[in-house]
């Protein structure tokens, strides 16, 4: 997996190389010409048309002055623009080789060439804040050319640290080295498509937040075998579907079976079992109300299964917490979710102590999250990933924290990210077929912050496919659920027969749906 860095991973990885004996000019030449690479892959028939690279006075700067010299030595119609004066020493020398070579120059503001593609190389990685006068000015007269823009690195005026998106910053397709940035999963509408090219860095640091992707997945996924029968393929047990809420349970019950559960039990109030038991066949049923504690016969229910899902339309009464405790405390592996995470507001201690004795993971989107860990709810805003480490250290569970990206965290553990899905998933439900994916990975063994990643991956690539069919503006939960065996032979097909590698692309990571 790539590793999700920030700023200052970044610049410590460059330090790293440095040590090992690579040399920063030749990481820069690497870059500019991986990046001369995908251009020619992506836009073979703009470079006819000439290729504008705007090169800022640093590294970025540097990095795109090797692309126009890799470009011209292909023949393409190259010019390089930027700010009068001189730059950082690296830059200063890439600049020169190529004006050696014959690479043309046009001034900021003045007359410039027709061009078929723009190459964004103004700021880098550790850019903060907004672009000022007079980078501001050209970088305003770059949008406005209406043409396709290519950013190396970031676009300018995207915070690769934090997302936050300064003016008008753009880009069609965002090309950068060796991992992801944080910035790019944070503002994926301005980064565009995102390729990750390999310039030559040593093995990232470990303790990094890495980046989940199919071949990770596919590899997750628990293998079927002709001989597995219903007790091997897992026991879910799922609670909720609260009077009035009874598509919730049913949801997280068709997402259970979708991924490859044996046997699937909804526990809800005797109205919610009448009409699943006309609507889902499929679920097995147990009646019991939601607003005392459990009794034997459902306890020992719990006992038997693998894993326990609580939540999907549970209900915010009082009693839910008394609920939701004595049944997770009889189970194997427990996944919380909605309504079950809310009974715990100012409990977290309780949670603790429940998550001592079996994997539990826990699935708050932003206001769940916020209800759980009020104290960390601005970090969370700005940072995820260390949001979602310090919830995991304070109740001791694995957390799917949801969002753009998803990031899971489990003390001791490495973070991981989730980038896929679309809008599509910003629909009643979707958190509902989250929890039954993540509770049937770990009723099949699967870690806790493997399933939870399994789950999340699984649901955002489960969505792009249902988006492709009809629409994210349109697609439903079912739609997303509906979409399930095409992943899975995709998967399966991706296990078989690995991509062909194309060096030197490590990822590309298309732009969210959003028709």
């Amino acid at each position: 997996m790539l590793p999700v860095l920030s700023p200052e991973q970044s610049s410590a990885w460059d330090a790293t190389a440095l040590a090992g004996g690579v040399a920063l000019a030749t990481l820069m030449e690497s870059a500019g010409r991986a990046a001369a690479a995908v251009l020619a892959r992506r836009h073979a028939h703009r470079l006819r048309a000439g290729v504008l690279v705007a090169a800022g006075p640093g590294h970025n700067g540097g990095d795109g002055w090797v692309v126009a010299r890799a470009l011209h030595r292909l023949d393409v119609p190259v010019w390089v623009t930027g700010l009068p004066g001189a730059g950082a020493e690296l830059r200063e020398t890439m600049a020169g080789r190529a004006r050696a070579e014959g690479v043309r120059e046009v001034a900021p503001d003045g007359p410039w060439p027709s061009a078929g593609l723009v190459v964004d190389a103004l700021l880098g990685t550790g850019a903060s804040g907004a672009p000022r006068p007079p980078m501001a000015t050209l970088l305003d007269r770059l949008l406005d050319l209406e043409l396709p823009v290519v950013a190396i690195d970031g676009p300018t005026g995207v915070d690769l640290a934090t997302g936050i998106v300064h003016g008008a910053a753009r880009a069609d397709l965002t090309i950068t080295f060796g991992g992801v940035r944080r910035g790019h999963l944070l503002a994926r509408d301005e980064i565009g498509e995102l390729v990750v090219v390999d310039i030559g860095h040593p093995p990232a640091d470990p303790a990094w937040p890495l980046l989940m992707t199919d071949g990770e997945a596919a590899e997750w996924l628990p293998r079927l075998h002709s001989r597995d029968h219903k007790g091997v393929r897992g026991r879910v047990v799922i609670v909720g579907g609260h009077t009035g809420m009874s598509g919730a349970a049913r949801m997280a019950g068709r997402s259970a079976f979708g991924a490859g559960a044996g046997l699937v039990h909804v526990v809800a109030p005797p109205d919610t079992v009448a009409a699943l038991m006309q609507a889902e066949p499929d679920l097995q049923t147990f009646a019991a109300p939601l607003d005392r504690e459990p009794g034997s016969d459902l306890l020992e229910l719990v006992e038997r299964a693998d894993a326990l899902v609580v939540g999907p339309g549970l209900g915010r009464a009082p009693e839910r917490r008394a609920l939701v405790g004595a049944l997770v405390r009889r189970a194997k592996a427990a996944v919380l979710d909605a309504d079950a995470l809310v009974a715990f507001r100012g409990a977290v201690d309780e949670l603790r102590a429940l998550a001592a004795d079996r994997p539990l993971v826990l699935t708050p989107h932003p206001g769940e999250f916020r209800t759980l860990f009020p104290a960390l709810a601005p970090v969370r805003e700005l940072d995820p990933w260390a949001a979602a480490a310090a919830a995991a250290d304070q109740c001791g569970a694995t957390v799917l924290l949801k969002g753009v990206p998803t990031v899971v965290a489990r003390s001791g553990r490495t973070l991981l990210t989730v980038a896929a899905g679309n809008p599509g998933l910003a629909t009643g439900g979707s958190g509902d077929v989250l929890s039954g994916l993540v509770g049937t990975a770990l009723a099949q063994g699967v870690a806790p912050e493997l399933a939870a990643a399994l789950g999340a991956q699984t649901l955002g690539r489960a969505a792009d496919i249902g988006a492709r069919r009809t629409a994210a503006r349109t697609l439903r939960p079912m739609d997303v659920v509906a979409a399930l065996p095409d992943l899975w032979r995709e998967w399966d097909l991706r296990r078989a027969a690995p991509p062909l590698a194309r060096p030197p692309v490590l990822l590309e990571l298309a732009r969210p749906q959003t028709v």
